[in-house]
């Protein structure tokens, strides 16, 4: 088998979003404008919210919408110790305290089962918001969450950093609560190098949100200069945020939110091959699938009893073949600070998001991928299973 270098991703960039880059470099107009109002429109169009507010990443959006829905010093969110760190940071920065509800065991997503034994319990009375993450862009049981929002008067902000573009039986993820925060990182299934939106239908915390990301003014600049009332007076209605989105970005988010859907048909395509190819490998445990799954992910899962090896010794082979892998994602309870700021958050009281974190390895998944790209990460899977098989 020739050695090939697979990259776990590379961004699908064509001349489409290069020229709409220098059409906004040359307009004269850079950082948020009538280019970042327009995408804001189409994407809300997209998932069916009123509002859609672009900011500078998913971690601003999410401080942006906590804070929009009282999550501040003496309230706590509920949310997976199974994420990035900053779905959890977000609330620490507003003051507000975490409250982690494990894994669901056959899925990376949060059980809601555990969600209502915090509800129930003591410490639960202080709850603002449930913050559900749709880890790989395989939606959570958002039926029961938003029984259990309604039951127990809390808040949905759902991290759709994975779930672009997720279509469920209820709705767009990012619609399926009282706000939903998504990423457009360099890796994300559609990419502004950086940047993200929230999307929701309240128009009061919309209000909030859009003076709270450019410092608590009352006004952008793109209205201050431009519009028929253009003036250089503005208030200050709160200690707000720099979490803008500039044109510059927004227009390549454009182009990109217009190719969202041939990049999920190309990515479908690509995991039903890998799926196709794994189901008949004993030591492959499939992902976790439901319908409106945005497969940004391919989370394939080892079954370590069938191997002599650790997840790291069988990643480490692939990565050796030239295969780029990563973890999704290494538990919030084996990082440092987390650890100290909560005794008790350790593996032992989150038995799942551990076993998932041991037994994961992502491969690689983007639009562009060739055939013989994926089978040879299909090859290199099988070479290594054979290798360690037990």
């Amino acid at each position: 088998m020739e050695k090939m270098n697979v990259p776990f991703f590379k961004a699908s960039i064509g001349k489409e979003e290069e020229d709409a880059v220098v059409r906004v470099l040359r307009s004269g107009w850079l950082t948020t404008g009538n280019e970042t109002h327009e995408f804001e429109k189409e994407f809300a169009a997209k998932i069916g919210t009123k509002h859609a507010l672009a900011v500078n990443s998913n971690t601003s959006g999410m401080i942006l919408a906590m804070d929009a829905f009282g999550v501040k010093s003496g309230t706590s969110v509920i949310t997976t110790p199974y994420t990035f760190v900053s779905t959890a940071a977000s609330a620490v920065h507003l003051g507000a305290d975490v409250l982690f509800a494990d894994t669901e065991k056959d899925s990376y997503s949060i059980s809601p089962e555990s969600i209502r034994k915090i509800l129930e319990s003591e410490k639960g009375k202080n709850v603002k918001a449930i913050v559900p993450v749709h880890i790989a862009g395989n939606v959570c049981r958002m039926d029961k969450i938003k029984e259990l929002a309604r039951e127990f008067n809390v808040k949905i902000i759902e991290d759709c950093a994975h779930s672009f573009p997720s279509r469920t039986p209820l709705g767009m993820a990012g619609a399926l609560g009282d706000a939903g925060v998504f990423s457009f990182y360099a890796t994300k299934t559609i990419t502004t190098g950086e940047g993200g939106m929230i999307t929701l239908n309240d128009d009061e915390a919309a209000k909030r949100i859009t003076a709270m990301r450019l410092h608590g003014m009352n006004r952008d600049a793109w209205d201050r200069y431009t519009s028929t009332k253009a003036s250089w007076e503005y208030d200050i209605i709160a200690p707000g945020f720099k979490s803008n989105l500039p044109d510059i970005l927004s227009a390549a988010g454009r182009v990109q939110l217009s190719k969202a859907d041939l990049f999920f048909e190309k990515r479908k395509v690509h995991v039903k091959k890998y799926s196709e190819a794994f189901s008949s490998m004993d030591f492959v445990k499939l992902p976790p699938d439901s319908e409106g799954n945005a497969w940004h992910l391919y989370l394939m899962r080892l079954d370590l009893s069938k191997l002599k090896c650790t997840r790291n010794e069988f990643a480490k082979e692939l990565q050796d073949m030239g295969v780029g892998i990563s973890m999704h994602f290494i538990p919030l309870f084996h990082f440092t600070w987390w650890k100290e700021k909560y005794p008790d958050f350790t593996a032992e009281n989150f038995p799942n998001a551990e076993k998932h974190y041991q037994e994961t390895v992502s491969l690689p998944l983007w639009p562009d991928m060739t055939d013989e790209m994926i089978s040879y990460v299909i090859d290199c899977v099988r070479k290594t299973g054979e290798k360690y098989h037990a």
